[in-house]
């Protein structure tokens, strides 16, 4: 089993494998499903063809799973993710199939993963048996940067992800210090891993991204913003004091230049009612182009922070912490957006504010 399976609050992680097509999302998966860490696994797949399973890892097959050699199970997506899962845990509850410790979902390459991730945040079943871990999307690197150049899903995904894996690093037509400043300037936040064509990948490079944290059993927000990423410059505004960090739009890349990552800070506590009215108007008016949005919050009427995550519209039920993971209790939230700049953001902040007084 991976390190750390089922979390400590008995769900099961939920890993997203996201990127273009021909970005090497398939060897991945057929390297990964070898490993040994992945025996209590469920691969949720389209289609058993487009994976190209090697034979000789499949020990039992039926026409919608496949029991691989290494204890990992594979399905294919019958109508949605949903339905799939919960008749996944239902085959596991009757002893039909080994029970699971832990989902990987490959979208398809031209797919947009919001739905999936909202699914997780917003649909009752989900969020009772199942966590999201986290997003992980495969850049090529030798057509990555051509490929984000005319495809704005690509930009997204790679925009939207939790941890970047470059593949074909090795080839000599990869232009891998370009991409990584690129994807750098993208999403400040996630980690850049390095994978050449044929080497193995370990899952846990790829597992245990999201909040939670496997090996301190622990909630860990400063890891998971990683705030600290965001180039800053400071501004001073109506009793908060708010630090804007963003990426300087870049006019070469026309898809990049409308994304915008941006981290907002600030020094005093926010009173419960401003912080929902806020977030409310600010997703009725521009849920669809706030790709994704993580923050630790300081509640004026609360001991603890409060934990948010969303994409776009759908914002996942709020986690109250009971102490503060650090010293440091101002207010960080992190927005990766489209078309939508750091003084927008600001302003609808003041509005509430303002609407709030």
């Amino acid at each position: 089993m991976v390190q750390g399976g089922m979390m400590a609050n008995g769900k099961i992680p939920v890993s997203i494998l996201t990127g273009f097509l021909g970005s090497g999302k398939t060897t991945l998966l057929n390297r990964l499903v070898r490993h040994p860490d992945m025996a209590r696994a469920l691969v949720v797949i389209n289609e058993f063809g487009e994976i190209g399973l090697d034979h000789d890892l499949v020990e039992r097959a039926t026409d919608d799973m496949v029991l691989l050699q290494s204890g990992c199970l594979c399905c294919t997506v019958r109508s949605d993710v949903i339905e799939t899962l919960l008749a996944m845990l239902k085959k596991a509850k009757d002893g039909e199939i080994a029970p699971f410790e832990r989902v990987v979902i490959e979208t398809t390459g031209l797919a947009d993963p919001a739905p999936i991730l909202q699914a997780f945040m917003s649909d009752a079943q989900m969020t009772r048996y199942f966590a999201l871990d986290g997003v992980i999307a495969t850049i090529d690197a030798v057509a990555g940067a051509a490929t984000l150049d005319r495809h704005i899903e690509a930009v997204k995904q790679a925009a939207v992800a939790d941890r970047l894996l470059i593949t074909k690093s090795d080839l000599p037509d990869a232009d891998v210090a370009g991409l990584s400043a690129r994807l750098a300037a993208l999403n400040p936040g996630a980690p850049i891993e390095l994978r050449d064509q044929n080497g193995d990948v370990s899952p846990r490079l790829l597992f245990d991204v999201g909040l939670y944290d496997p090996s301190s059993k622990s909630i860990d927000v400063r890891r998971w913003l990683d705030a600290e990423k965001y180039p800053a410059h400071e501004h001073h505004e109506q009793g908060h004091h708010g630090h804007e960090h963003a990426h300087a739009e870049n006019d070469v890349n026309r898809h990049d230049a409308h994304i915008r990552a941006v981290c907002l800070t600030f020094d005093a506590p926010i009173p419960g009612e401003t912080l929902d009215r806020w977030l409310s108007a600010l997703l009725r008016l521009k849920g669809p182009d706030l790709l994704r949005f993580k923050a630790i919050v300081n509640v004026a009427e609360l001991p603890g922070p409060l934990v948010l995550h969303g994409v776009q519209h759908v914002i996942h039920p709020p986690l109250g912490l009971k102490e503060w993971p650090s010293d440091d209790r101002r207010t960080r939230m992190v927005f990766i957006t489209y078309d939508i700049d750091e003084q927008t953001l600001r302003d609808s902040f003041r509005e509430g504010i303002a609407s709030a007084a």
